[in-house]
Parts: structure tokens; C-alpha cells; sequence
């Protein structure tokens, strides 16, 4: 029963707080020197495997590196690069040699920041003009995938080619 109901009076106030106001001090965030940055859709088969990968970073807690995923990528993603040394870039691909290719990547101005198909060099592109100065140093891992079925699992072969990528990350790591 509330405290209302008990006879007890008005509830207490769920916000008010036992310190004295104070301004607020926002925290100082130094964003980790990598980002890992995945995207595809985890319900459309072989289209995980960015997700996938970036799952499979995060559990090795590697110090100095943040992971990030999402659906698609958007103009709005440059503002993740702040502060940033180096970005992997990790997506399913239908036109990767198998198991995966691995390459660095530059801004670029495309036509895809216009569309729902933005391209990570058109998001290196917006960091750009946004800041002023050179995006990080980026690559992109393209895991080959074939089936990008609704409802449909990861095929073996994609899930053959993730574990290559994510033994091939740990190398890439050690050469940074």
C-alpha cells in the first residue's frame, strides 16, 4: 500500500535528493583510442555478422577499445569518431572474397549520405567537414555473407568466415 493509502500522507517526492543543490558538473569522458563499429540487421542470416563480430570484441574486454553497433549507418555516426586514433569498420559483405577482406578506408563524398545505404567513407567524409581536419586512420573488415534471409540464421560458411575475422583481428591488433 502507498504511504497515501496507509494514512501516512503525500508520497515522498521520487526526485528530490538529501544533498544540497550544486550546479551541475558534467563528467569528462575520453572516448577509448579504438572504436570496433558494426552494422547489419541480426535478423537477416549471413547481415549479423557485423553484430556478430562486434559481440564477439566486446567479450575479450580489451583495454583502449569501445565497440559500437547498429542497423545501418547514418551522417549522424561522425559524431562517434571524436577523439577517436583508429575505427574498424565491420559489415557483412556479398562481394568480399571469403573469408573477409580487410582494407583502409578514406572520406569520401558519395551520394549515400542521402540514402539509407550510407557508406562508411561518406561518414568519414561528414566527420570531416564537421571538424575540419582528417578523419582517424579507418579501416573496413567486409566478412563475406551470402544469405541475408528474414528470420534466417547465419549459414555456416558465414559463421566460418567471422571466426577467420576475428582471428585475423587480434593479429591486426598486435600491429597497431
Amino acid at each position: 500500500m502507498s504511504a497515501v493509502a496507509l494514512g501516512g500522507g503525500a508520497p515522498a517526492n521520487p526526485c528530490a535528493t538529501a544533498e544540497p543543490e550544486r550546479e551541475f558538473e558534467p563528467e569528462l569522458v575520453v572516448p577509448a583510442a579504438l572504436l570496433v563499429f558494426g552494422w547489419g540487421n541480426p535478423s537477416r542470416g549471413d547481415d549479423a555478422l557485423g553484430p556478430l563480430f562486434v559481440e564477439a570484441v566486446e567479450a575479450m574486454q580489451l583495454p583502449g577499445v569501445e565497440c559500437l553497433t547498429d542497423f545501418q549507418l547514418q551522417v549522424e555516426h561522425a559524431l562517434d569518431l571524436r577523439g577517436r586514433r583508429r575505427i574498424l569498420f565491420v559489415d557483412a559483405s556479398g562481394t568480399a572474397l571469403p573469408p573477409f577482406e580487410l582494407q583502409p578506408i578514406a572520406a569520401a563524398r558519395d551520394d549515400s549520405f542521402t540514402t539509407h545505404a550510407v557508406s562508411p567513407q561518406s561518414v568519414l567524409q561528414v566527420f570531416e567537414d564537421l571538424e575540419g581536419r582528417p578523419a582517424p586512420p579507418c579501416w573496413l573488415l567486409a566478412i563475406r555473407g551470402d544469405s541475408l534471409e528474414l528470420g534466417a540464421a547465419p549459414t555456416p560458411s558465414a559463421r566460418a568466415n567471422l571466426r577467420a575475422a576475428i582471428v585475423a583481428f587480434t593479429a591486426w591488433l598486435s600491429e597497431l
